[in-house]
């Protein structure tokens, strides 16, 4: 009836060109989004660094049959990294669920979307791109308060597929510039092939570009909501994994991401002023009247991967490229760079639930400046920012215990 899995993990990383500890940034704690971010210390000098990285993922479930073809579901999961809450204030999964064999399942609660969920694993955790791929892009990860609807398992095209939505509202807090989100995912698989199509559409969540963000409401405190103006965002994912023989698997992904831009206005009057979330501004200009607006923006990602399995060993390697942003916003906020991610990795399995891993990477952006629009900031992937250097490479070892 109840049952707890999960895994811990630990990496060593040793990577080059890497700011120093205090960083490069001369405002370390501002959003990207924000124009006094831009700066960095001058003549701060990169180095070659040794970092670590622990993660602990706990899922405490409970099924009970009700007769009937019924069954009434619960879980309870959350996430740590390095010793802290991975996002402050969500819980990962904390729900319920009626089933029924051939009615589907109702899912009410906490949870987590499914252009997260499936970018993340299998998908980029077996390449090593899980920040290049699930934590970038116009998605939400946490939904807080989501209603669920996933279709038993369908026979089409002599294979098996699944038929999903969700809906999320948000906070009740904010009246005028209400939260929505609405994801649909539908899977098919046949034989040796398993895609996944996803669907998120938004209105009123923390405009972003971090895939992992966690949606809902435009701004933490509602005393603000007259000031906001309404934003709003979506990602459409494609990813399809193939098992070739059965030692080779393919995959390849491709993602769109559409944002609406969100303009900068104090939210807070203070002390001290406080901004709201702002997106792909034109600081300093104004259009139809509206002093620094936001820009609708959009993007086009890829991913492709290969994994070879011999014995207890699996080697892989991983692509992402992070597009170029299409944006009539007349100041430079990243649209025109791109950045390339590429790894490679080998990971043995001990048995018992033990695995030991060594993984090499590097990441080239197209331009010396600020990030692609559609990365959260500007040192995403392994600390590697795009305004002090255009390259970087890293390796490292790690080990995990699933159980």
């Amino acid at each position: 009836m109840f049952t707890i899995n999960g895994f811990g993990e630990a990496t060593a990383t040793v990577g080059n060109n890497q700011c120093p500890s205090e960083g490069c940034q001369l405002s370390p704690e501002t959003d990207r989004q924000r124009i006094w971010a831009d700066a960095v210390v001058p003549g701060r000098k990169l180095s070659t660094d040794l970092s670590g990285f622990t993660q602990f993922q706990l899922w405490l479930g409970a099924n009970y049959d009700l007769g009937g073809g019924f069954r009434l579901k619960g879980m309870l999961s959350q996430n740590w990294r390095d010793g802290s809450i991975d996002t402050p204030g969500f819980v990962r999964e904390r729900n319920l669920a009626l089933s029924h064999e051939e009615y589907g399942t109702f899912t009410v609660g906490e949870t987590v979307s499914r252009t997260w969920q499936f970018a993340d694993f299998p998908f980029g955790s077996n390449l090593g791109l899980s920040s290049a791929w699930a934590g970038t892009g116009a998605g939400y990860r946490n939904l807080r308060r989501a209603i669920r609807y996933t279709s038993r398992v369908l026979d089409v095209a002599d294979g098996d597929m699944v038929l999903e939505m969700t809906y999320d509202r948000g906070s009740d807090d904010f009246k005028i510039n209400k939260p929505r989100l609405v994801e649909l995912w539908t899977h098919y698989g046949k034989g040796d092939l398993s895609i996944d199509a996803m669907y998120q559409d938004s209105r009123n969540g923390s405009p972003s570009a971090f895939g992992a963000a966690g949606f809902y409401a435009p701004f933490y405190d509602p005393a603000a909501d007259s000031r906001l103006g309404e934003s709003g965002q979506s990602v459409a994912l494609l990813q399809a994994i193939y098992q070739y023989s059965p030692k080779i698997e393919l995959s390849g992904a491709v993602r769109r991401n559409k944002w609406s831009g969100a303009y900068a206005v104090v939210a807070l009057d203070g002390p001290p002023v406080q901004f709201n979330f702002p997106f792909n501004v034109d600081w300093g200009g104004t259009l139809n009247g509206v002093a620094n607006p936001g820009y609708p923006a959009r993007s086009t990602d890829f991913a492709l991967g290969a994994r070879y399995r011999m014995d207890k060993w699996t080697f892989s390697t991983g692509l992402v490229y992070i597009g170029k942003a299409s944006t009539d916003n007349p100041s430079e906020r990243g649209q025109s760079n791109s950045a390339l991610i590429n790894t490679i990795g080998a990971t043995y399995k001990y048995g018992n639930g033990w695995e030991a891993s060594a993984f090499a990477g590097m990441i080239h952006y197209r331009l010396k400046g600020l990030s692609p629009l559609g990365m959260p900031s500007n040192a995403t992937i392994n600390a590697v920012d795009s305004r002090v250097t255009k390259a970087g490479n890293w390796f490292g070892v790690g080990i995990k215990y699933n159980f």
